[in-house]
């Protein structure tokens, strides 16, 4: 007992003798810098940045220009102009398509269920607004799950903010994402025939009719697909 008491005071007194350095660290901290605001200006112009503008060639002969911005979400806007510089898109369909909601596209099986050869990405999610136009990435229901299937926006869905990687806005041809086929999947759906970035000068291919898919997708073949 006698020990613990003298253990006890010798602790106290060397709390004490620290007291003072503690109280000067506290007055003097190094200050945290504040996160930087993303911009929330999405430039229209196509010919401004165009290495930042994916272009989607659709099967009815309409061409869609999207803004991509990378200050929102760098790693899932590179990803998406790597694939489209592979042609990875070129020829996927719009696989589920909900009216008055979102068209979702990027899936090479056409289910909702595939994706690239490339790894997941982590998520990059943001304070960005899902308004009409956006373009987010789908995902499974694992937040790190992104990896090629994105969707466009018809309608303002701002429950889907910081949810989903918000990285793109249509600056034109919306009236050409509001004609796509809608279905889950659709019965005729709207294909990509070409994507590629604006700075790769492609011209729009010709238009080809719209086409049922090679194989008949059912609805029990989007239950868990990589969706919003």
């Amino acid at each position: 007992m006698k020990f613990r008491l003298t253990l006890n005071a010798t602790m106290i007194g060397l709390a004490l003798a620290a007291t003072p350095a503690l109280a000067k660290k506290k007055e003097d901290p190094t200050p945290t810098p504040p996160a930087a605001a993303l911009p929330t200006f999405v430039d229209p112009d196509v010919t401004h940045q165009p290495e930042n503008v994916l272009l989607l060639d659709l099967s009815d002969g309409g061409r869609v220009a999207i803004r991509l911005m990378p200050e929102w979400a760098p790693h899932h806007v590179e990803r998406v102009k790597t694939l489209a510089s592979q042609g990875f898109y070129n020829g996927q369909i719009f696989h589920r398509v909900i009216d008055g909601f979102m068209a979702q596209t990027g899936d090479p099986t056409g289910t909702g269920q595939g994706g690239s050869q490339l790894p997941d990405l982590t998520a990059e999610f943001n304070a960005m607004p899902h308004v009409r136009g956006t373009v987010s990435m789908a995902r499974t229901n694992e937040p790190n799950s992104a990896n090629s299937q994105f969707f466009i926006v018809f309608y303002p869905r701002f429950s889907l903010d910081r949810k989903y990687t918000n990285f793109g806005r249509v600056i034109s041809g919306m009236q050409y994402v509001d004609a796509i086929q809608r279905g889950e999947p659709p019965q005729n759906p709207t294909r990509i025939v070409q994507a590629s970035l604006a700075s790769d000068n492609k011209a729009p291919p010709p238009p080809v009719p719209v086409a049922p898919a090679s194989t008949k997708i059912t609805a029990d073949q989007l239950t868990n697909s990589k969706s919003n």
